[in-house]
Formats: structure tokens, sequence, C-alpha cells
């Protein structure tokens, strides 16, 4: 029978503008606190994954880099990259090493610089993400613009207004301000953000994910060592599931969902043994990928938190706060808390760990009576996906 996989140890660094260290120390800063939350030296980890898109950052050996520095070597490494799902990759690929029998702990790191290279550049180099040849270059669509398309699509379907997309910000900016590891770590209000500039409409600067440094870490271990060790804190992998949608917006029957992350959903739901029809009867608290505020809203209903069209009233009604029907993003979400590409992925299963395990900072400890935490991480515009359940009890 194939392993059960925990996560044994988490770290996280400060999130923000990161001139004051450099890739492996800013790596560090999330490594030495996994390492002392799991109990373990580097010479314990078998393999280790880094998701990492780095396009804009000086160093792109980042695996041998760290391995150097964190005295990982001569230990196997892989770097993965799947856009602004790299950090759920690499988990995926930690998950798949130990239930496949080749490594019994795993360390998976997610780490960005993105701030190397000047906003311009930075902007250009996302919009590769997407079908650059066509709409880049041919129209110029940046991921503001992108997301956009979803967010008037969706305004236009349901009925959803601008208020109900900078409600979403000032949830996330609420739960950021309590969290010391954020980019912003202050309280907004509707108006705030309803007088921002706009950046490509409906969106204004306060509807947008920041351009963010930062990495996060966790250890993953087998049930087996998980036993060796008599790690008592830890939560498991109970599902995941992965999509990926197509390149050219073109192609996409709907702007108001993500195939991808639907399809992930219903795999990740099926495997941890979750009723697609009601999972929040199941979950106590979820991330989700808020690059923009719309996204959020849309992946409400990709996971089924509601029915479709109903997304909105969940912000407008505060069932997404801690209390609700489902809290969101109480770590302050992409949007707060900050977006560094390759360690978004990581930093939400650390959330995940957090949370379940009643470990987070005053004012943003979700209840915790169900045992389960969602993660849903997406690359691109719903290029690539991936939903991950962790649990209190393994299945």
């Amino acid at each position: 029978m194939s392993e059960n996989v925990a996560v044994i140890g988490v770290g996280h660094s400060k999130f923000g503008v990161r001139m004051d260290v450099n890739i492996p120390e800013l790596c560090w800063e999330s490594m030495k606190p996994a390492f002392e939350t799991a109990n373990l030296e580097p010479k314990d980890i078998d393999f280790f994954v880094v998701g990492n898109a780095g396009v804009w950052s000086s160093e792109a050996a980042v695996p041998a880099l760290i391995a150097e520095y964190a005295d990982l070597a001569p230990k196997g490494s892989m770097r993965v990259e799947a856009a602004c799902a790299s950090g759920s990759a690499a988990i995926r690929i930690g998950y798949t090493a130990i239930k496949s029998g080749i490594a019994d702990i795993v360390l998976v790191l997610g780490v960005e610089k993105m701030r190397e290279s000047p906003n311009p550049n930075v902007i250009e180099l996302i919009g590769r993400f997407g079908s650059y040849f066509w709409e880049f270059e041919n129209f110029g669509l940046t991921f503001p613009a992108y997301y956009a398309l979803h967010g008037t699509a969706y305004m236009m379907k349901y009925g959803a207004t601008e208020e109900d997309y900078a409600r979403v910000a000032v949830k996330n900016h609420y739960y950021g301000a309590k969290n010391p590891y954020a980019q912003f770590q202050n309280e907004i209000d509707v108006e705030t953000v309803m007088k921002s500039p706009y950046i490509a409409w409906p969106f204004k600067l306060f509807d947008c994910s920041p351009i963010t440094d930062g990495s996060a870490c966790v250890i993953l271990a087998s049930e087996e060592k998980v036993k060796e060790l008599g790690i008592d804190e830890k939560i498991w992998i109970l599902g995941q599931g992965a999509g990926t949608g197509s390149a050219n917006m073109s192609r996409r029957e709907s702007y108001t969902s993500l195939a991808s992350a639907t399809y992930a959903a219903e795999q990740a739901y099926k495997m941890a043994g979750i009723d697609i029809d009601d999972p929040t009867k199941y979950l106590d608290g979820a991330n989700v990928h808020d690059c923009f505020t719309a996204p959020e809203i849309i992946a409400y209903e990709d996971l089924r938190f509601c029915k479709r069209g109903e997304g909105y009233k969940l912000i407008r009604e505060e069932q997404t706060y801690i209390g609700g029907k489902i809290p969101v993003n109480i770590d302050g979400g992409l949007k707060a808390k900050g977006h560094p590409i390759g360690a978004t992925g990581v930093s939400q299963a650390v959330e995940a760990y957090k949370q379940l395990l009643q470990k987070a900072e005053p004012g943003r400890q979700a209840d915790i009576n169900k045992g389960r935490w969602l993660t849903h991480n997406v690359g691109g515009t719903g290029h690539y996906t991936y939903v991950t359940i962790y649990g209190l009890e393994k299945r």
C-alpha cells in the first residue's frame, strides 16, 4: 500500500520587498523554522524540491545554491515551475516521491525574489505565462487585463459590482494586518479601494496582488517515518487534484470559471472522501488564489462553496470571514500577504498547518472542528491549478 504523507515541519519568511537578503538567505528564513518544527537537520532530508519561476531574479540554479548554503548536497533535488502554481507543483513532486516509496522525508521550498527586476520587466515576464506571441505581443495583455476579462464577464453574467470585488480586498487586508509575515499589514475600507487608480477595469490598484519577495518551506514525511520519529504535531495530505487549461484565452468556453480548477477540485474531493456537492460541511477553511479580487469570488464557485452566480453574495454577506460559512484567506491571501510566485502554494500549505493545529496568530485563527483545510493555487489564468486537502486525521 502506498504511504500516507504528512506535513511535519513548516517555515515562512517575511513577505515584501526584501532587498536586505540574497536568495539563499531568504530561503533559509523559512527553512530554519521548518527544520526546527520537524526536529530534523539537513542531513535527514532524502530529496528536496524548489518551486521557483525565477525569470526575474539573478540566480537560476536555486536548488544547487540552497544545497550549498544549507548543507543539503549531495541529496537529489528538482526545480519546478508552473507559473503562479509552482509552489503547489513542488508539493506535488514531494508528495508523489513519498507515495512512490523513493523517499521518506522530502523538503519542499518555494521562493521568489521578484524585486530584483524593474516592475515593467516583471509585468512583461508574468505576461509570458499566458499565450505570449498571440495575446501579449499582439494585444498587450498583461495579467491584470487577463483577469479583468474574467472580472467583467462575471459582473455582466451575475450582477456583481466593483464594490463586491472591493470587499474581497477589505477582508484580506483585515486579516493580513494580523499576520506578521504579510507584505501589507494595514486595514482598508471599501472607499479606499474604490478611490484607488484603475489598473485594468474593473480592477483598481487595491484589487491587485503586489510584486513580492519571499520564501516558504514545508517538510513532508511518510507515515512510517512519522511513527519512527514520534511526530505529534503534523497534518496529512488527504487529496490533491491537478488541472491544466488552454494557453490561448480564445479557446476557453467560459470566463466566469476556470476549467482546470473545477477539474482539480473534483479530483481532490474524491481522493479526500469529501462530498463534491457540499464540501463546506467537511472544511474548516480555505486558502484560494486571489491574485486579483474577482478570482477569489470565482474560486468560491469553482470549489463549490456555493452555487454558480452566488459567490459575490458570500463576500457581500461576510460568509468568508471567521465565523461565516467558510473562512477564506484569513492569512491575508495573495492580496495582502503578498504573492512571491514560486512560494505562494507552499505558503498556503504552511497556513493549513498553522490553522489546523491552531497555531495562527490572535484574531485570525479559525474554529477547527472538522479537521480539514483546502488550498487552491492557480498558475496563469487557470493554465494550471492545484487543489489540495489537508487534514488532522489520515484517511
